[in-house]
């Protein structure tokens, strides 16, 4: 168990290139399907060890830190590596009848080659104990994201990839020249020895700049409204599979760096108390979730309506831990985790909807719940959630958040939050509406179920969705002791 937090690296970024070599479409599905699942395994046993005595510290190559490269994994880190690995485990048997209908047999291959990469990255970002090495890895994710947006079948995603490459290496540029600025005062690319020698430097201008530069890159990487451009063509024509994995998971390892740079190697005290961060994040996070939820209900594309949708809700996150409270960090670790859920519901569900239909046009989905009553099921259990109904994983993160924002005495962030979600319900029941309430065409009468290949791995994580609605045990739970920790107040 010793090496497990290296292993979670070392697994999947060896079978990638091995995926690349393997014959035919069956043998490199395997092979990801089977690496997924034992890097979930691997980050369950890192989540146990750390619950059970404490931060992980794993030195590479026998060098001690800050000197040598150090993975550290602490109660927040392996909470968002059981995202990462989790989501994989259930895209990975998703993805074997879906990326077989949307990808050219050729590249195939090339596929589960580049979707090992890009789990590679994020597994990377999320335990490194190096700020530089989370660049490192940023930058393996985000190559390998772009490469698999553009394995899209519709010629639009190539245009889709072309523009999350240049927004998002303007946003590692600037996560880049954060960093240097901060190692050429401090002499340390160590989070935790950073941190520690931060505050004797705080007071000058090498680090204030460092600080925006930090704050704007990680904001155009987790699509913070206004610098989410990228983010719905990337969703809306990148491979089913591919939709899911990253509305799930990407965004999310994303906000863990943010919420690690600015109360870890910053400070909370630091962030919101001598940077005047706070009203502007949570201005533009306002903005963004009344803006971005307005647009998704005028998308007449499924999967485009959910992209608009990751927006607002990431929105909700950013607001979470902007509050610099206990309270508001656990809304948003939870939010982070339940979010995952939903819109890996959500998107699986669009991708069985594509693998029979061959399209998520919102006006193509007419009747579409009578011909596929398990996969419409599905949406609309993940609309529920996503909306914040009692009972799903959703209603529990919006909880959280309210709750946060009565402690301070904020009401109108509390009456936002519940007004933006009655936006919620209109955009996720143009859907149910069309796929339920309304005839199916003529020409759409033979079209059957989704296939048990999809609907197993779908129904699962509409089983998560309503198992932590219920029990908030592990998800709030985990949430509330990481943050506690981040702000010093627990272990």
């Amino acid at each position: 168990m010793d090496q497990f937090p290296a292993l979670l690296i070392v697994v999947p970024l060896l079978a990638a290139p091995l995926a690349v070599a393997l014959p035919g479409r069956r043998l490199p599905w395997m092979l990801a399907t089977g690496v997924s699942w034992v890097v979930f395994a691997l980050a369950i046993g890192v989540l146990g060890r750390v619950l059970e005595s404490g931060a992980i510290s794993y030195t590479m190559g026998g060098w001690e830190p800050p000197w040598g490269i150090e993975l550290r994994i602490d109660l927040l880190n392996a909470l968002v590596a059981l995202i990462v690995t989790g989501i994989g485990a259930v895209v990975t048997p998703f993805a074997g009848r879906s990326a077989a209908a949307e990808i050219r047999p050729q590249n195939t291959a090339l596929f589960y080659c580049l979707f090992l990469l890009t789990y590679t990255g994020l597994l990377g970002i999320t335990v490194t104990g190096d700020i530089f090495n989370m660049f490192v890895f940023l930058e393996i994710s985000s190559l390998s994201s772009y490469a698999l947006i553009a394995l899209g079948k519709d010629r639009r995603a190539l245009t889709a990839a072309y523009q999350y490459l240049i927004m998002g290496t303007i946003g590692a540029t600037f996560f880049l020249i954060g960093v240097g600025l901060l190692y050429s005062l401090t002499g340390t690319l160590n989070i935790a020895d950073l941190a520690n020698r931060l505050p004797a430097v705080a007071g000058t201008r090498t680090v204030h700049t460092a600080f925006a530069f930090l704050v704007a890159g990680l904001g155009l990487k987790l699509a913070l409204f206004p610098l989410h451009l990228w983010l719905p063509n990337a969703y809306t024509y990148a491979p089913s599979a591919v939709s899911a994995f990253i509305a799930a998971t990407a965004t999310k390892v994303a906000v863990y760096v943010m919420i690690r740079v600015l109360f870890t190697v910053f400070g909370a005290d630091y962030s919101f108390g001598s940077m005047p961060l706070q009203p502007i994040l949570i201005a533009l996070s306002l903005v963004g979730i009344v803006v971005m939820s307005l647009m998704a209900l005028n998308q007449n594309d499924a999967k485009r309506l959910l992209a608009y949708s990751s927006v607002a809700q990431i929105g909700y996150m950013v607001i979470g831990f902007s509050l610099a409270t206990t309270a508001g960090l656990t809304a948003a670790l939870t939010h982070v985790f339940n979010h995952a859920l939903m819109k890996g519901t959500l998107f699986l569900a669009l991708g069985a909807v594509a693998y029979r239909i061959g399209t998520t046009l919102i006006r193509e989905l007419d009747g579409l719940g009578r011909l596929m009553p398990w996969t419409l099921s599905a949406f609309a259990l993940g609309g529920l959630s996503l909306i914040g109904v009692p009972l799903t994983a959703g209603f529990i993160s919006k909880w959280y958040l309210i709750v946060a924002a009565l402690e301070l005495g904020w009401w109108w962030l509390a009456a936002i939050v519940l007004l933006t979600s009655l936006i919620a319900v209109m955009y996720v029941w143009r859907i149910v509406e069309a796929a339920w309430f309304r005839d199916p065409p003529a020409h759409r009468q033979d079209v059957k179920e989704a296939p048990l290949a999809l609907l197993v791995p779908l129904w699962v994580l509409v089983a998560a969705n309503l198992w932590f609605g219920v029990d908030t045990r592990f998800s709030a739970g985990i949430a509330a002791r990481a943050a506690e920790a981040l702000l010093g107040a627990g272990p």
